[in-house]
């Protein structure tokens, strides 16, 4: 029981830690939210990748037309002709088309790819598309909703050229408040609040933006053809340079979902999987991360029922290493949802119960998320949007 002792003492003061962490990165995040940026406007090309209708797509669609920013094209990408949103998206650019900044936009066709994920392949195209004296790639998914500030925020770290890409993130709207809708929401938000002024950033590729010299600098270009991931890759490449990855919390994106059991688990094996062959160690860091938070509320939960039905010393002990572990994750869980309300203000309303559910749901969304990460640790297929691909390596992947 001694050495259970010390044990509790360790985690008690590493969850302590992790609430400074937390706090500070609620800080950075309101604080360079809070300020607008107008002195670096590159002209930038805006690729945004489609397949299928996504939910909300002609809200999120819509938005990228009607940024304030005037400087940028806006190139829309799909496999072929056949893919639903295609036709979707030539009615949206004539409707849009005499209310956009973007001095060209345009509804590209991609073809089906030879080798690497389709995704990538229809990014390579569009880059090959865009006009030759643009400064910046952007890129962002087709199922978030951007504010018209969004492409100002993005670029604005990339005029230091020790800063290699620039990245906001997620965050999940529900538009049901079921158990699923509301398990994707509070695990997409633990994951967002360890984004911050840390080494330890990866970018998201529905919101990122690189500078097109450094693009073909890291030779992006080769290594897409053949890799699953856009962000995870470029994050790797761009750390390798000894260049930083900076998170902009001011690209903190609405993405509107509802989803059910079967789709969340998917989608999270198949991030995690992703994660684990692209960078192993940000997959390890999760999984311990993930574990340590399991072990210290549900661990020391039960070893202090065991200890105070047997009459233990140390009982005390182990109580409080769950209380502080409980009240950790709450408090965690208060700020990052206190930070998004501040950030997606027009969203607060739709936010409330997934906020809710993060706040008090805590120990059940650990245990699942756990679940989901050590489901990863097997195998290497993925069904990515109807397609399922066999990851080799990072940066080798076959179309099944």
């Amino acid at each position: 029981m001694t050495f259970l002792y010390a044990i509790a003492i360790v985690f008690i003061i590493v969850q302590v830690l992790f609430i400074i962490q937390i706090f500070g990165h609620y800080i950075y995040a309101l604080k360079k939210f809070s300020k607008e940026h107008h002195i670096y406007r590159p002209k930038v090309a805006l690729i945004v990748p489609c397949k299928g209708i996504d939910t909300a797509f002609d809200k999120n669609i819509g938005s990228f037309y009607l940024l304030d920013y005037d400087s940028y094209e806006l190139i829309f990408v799909t496999e072929s002709t056949e893919d639903g949103a295609y036709n979707r998206l030539l009615i949206l650019k004539d409707l849009f088309k005499n209310k956009t900044k973007a001095f060209r936009t345009s509804v590209l066709v991609a073809g089906m790819a030879g080798q690497g994920s389709q995704k990538l392949h229809n990014l390579l195209y569009a880059c090959k598309t865009a006009e030759k004296n643009v400064e910046v790639f952007a890129f962002a998914d087709s199922d978030i909703c951007i504010r018209s500030n969004w492409l100002s925020f993005l670029i604005y770290p990339l005029r230091k050229e020790k800063q290699g890409v620039a990245s906001g993130y997620r965050w999940y709207v529900p538009l049901k408040n079921n158990l699923a809708t509301l398990a994707l929401s509070a695990m997409n938000a633990r994951v967002a609040q360890f984004l911050g002024p840390t080494v330890f950033n990866c970018a998201w590729g529905g919101s990122m933006a690189v500078r097109v010299d450094t693009f073909k600098k890291l030779e992006m270009g080769k290594i897409w053809q053949k890799a699953i991931s856009d962000d995870l890759t470029l994050s790797r490449e761009v750390k390798k340079a000894k260049l930083k990855v900076v998170f902009v919390p001011g690209c903190f994106v609405a993405s509107y979902e509802q989803t059910n059991w079967r789709n969340l688990f998917e989608f999270a094996r198949r991030q995690f999987v992703i994660t684990r062959v692209t960078i192993p160690g940000t997959w390890w860091f999760g999984f311990f991360s993930s574990a340590f938070s399991v072990l210290g509320l549900w661990g020391f939960t039960g070893l202090a029922i065991f200890s105070y039905l047997n009459g233990l010393e140390y009982r005390h002990t182990f109580l409080a290493a769950a209380v502080v572990f409980l009240t950790g994750q709450m408090i965690r869980a208060f700020l990052r949802q206190r930070m998004i309300f501040r950030i997606l203000a027009a969203e607060t309303a739709k936010m409330k119960a997934a906020a809710l559910a993060d706040i008090i749901g805590g120990p059940l969304w650990l245990l699942i998320l756990l679940f989901c990460i050590i489901s990863s640790s097997f195998g290497r297929i993925i069904n990515w949007r109807g397609v399922k691909y066999k990851l080799i390596g990072p940066t080798e992947v076959i179309r099944l």
